[in-house]
């Protein structure tokens, strides 16, 4: 089983966390941290925006690193963002959620993750399996069990994030923040009774040791008040390029084991 420990040449790293904890934020620092080391970089949702389909491993190689988020903005993660979860979507169960929730992420790694981490691309993903392993047990009490093995989710896990950052923010901190953001996505999960459910979750130690399982090295990244947004950024990247240091490292001692064997 491939793990977030041992993937070949590319690095993954995963941001999740509550609505309005500052992923998209972090997410953001990271773009420019790309951008000033000159690396080009291939936002996946402008892609699927404009061509409405996913990049062809051609396309991926053209770039060294990749933005992804879920649900994507094509095909099945249209539909969840556009249908599924708005409050208009109340009529579909957590079970239905969460299937189409697999196999948007089903599609996402098999035409763009697992391609771009063969190539050795850096990727940064906003929310992934680790969503689905927080929400969908809590809305409608799906087994943790049965979520970690529809088939997108057991493939992410076998292909698990080589760094998760978890934001965290209180909920009611959370619940004021979506209120006033320009474009409200209207999700039918923005109460403060779910949001406190959700934090709870997130914290947990068994969420840790699972990702800890696959892998994974994981990190929390605090963004209460009155921390401003310049400090979560700079922490976040302080975190990345801790970690990427010692990735890279762990990977030149790994090529310098196989010459030795050779």
């Amino acid at each position: 089983m491939l793990s977030g420990g041992d993937m070949g040449k590319g690095c993954f790293v995963m941001i999740d966390g509550l609505d309005g904890s500052g992923k998209g934020t972090v997410i953001d620092a990271l773009r420019d941290w790309a951008v000033i080391k000159n690396l080009k970089v291939l936002r996946l949702r402008d892609f699927n925006r404009e061509f409405q389909r996913f990049p062809a491993e051609q396309e991926i190689a053209e770039y060294d690193v990749i933005i992804t988020d879920e649900p994507t903005y094509t095909y099945v993660g249209k539909a969840i963002r556009e249908e599924l979860i708005s409050t208009s979507g109340q009529k579909y169960s957590g079970r239905t959620i969460a299937q189409a929730f697999s196999l948007d992420r089903e599609l996402l790694y098999k035409k763009v993750i697992i391609p771009g981490l063969k190539q050795g691309k850096i990727i940064f993903q906003e929310r992934g399996v680790v969503s689905s392993c927080v929400y969908q047990p809590v809305q409608e009490h799906i087994p943790l069990n049965e979520i970690i093995n529809m088939p997108g989710n057991r493939l992410a896990l076998e292909h698990a994030p080589n760094l998760l950052i978890i934001m965290r923010a209180a909920p009611e901190v959370v619940i004021e923040r979506l209120r006033t953001r320009i474009k409200k996505d209207d999700s039918i999960f923005e109460t403060i009774v779910f949001q406190r459910k959700l934090h709870d979750r997130y914290s947990s130690i068994w969420l840790k040791q699972l990702m800890e399982k696959f892998g994974s090295q994981v990190e929390y990244l605090e963004t209460n008040p009155p921390k401003a947004v310049d400090d979560t950024q700079k922490e976040a990247v302080d975190i990345w390029k801790k970690f990427y240091l010692k990735f890279q490292h762990r990977g030149l001692k790994a090529r310098e084991l196989q010459q030795e064997l050779a």
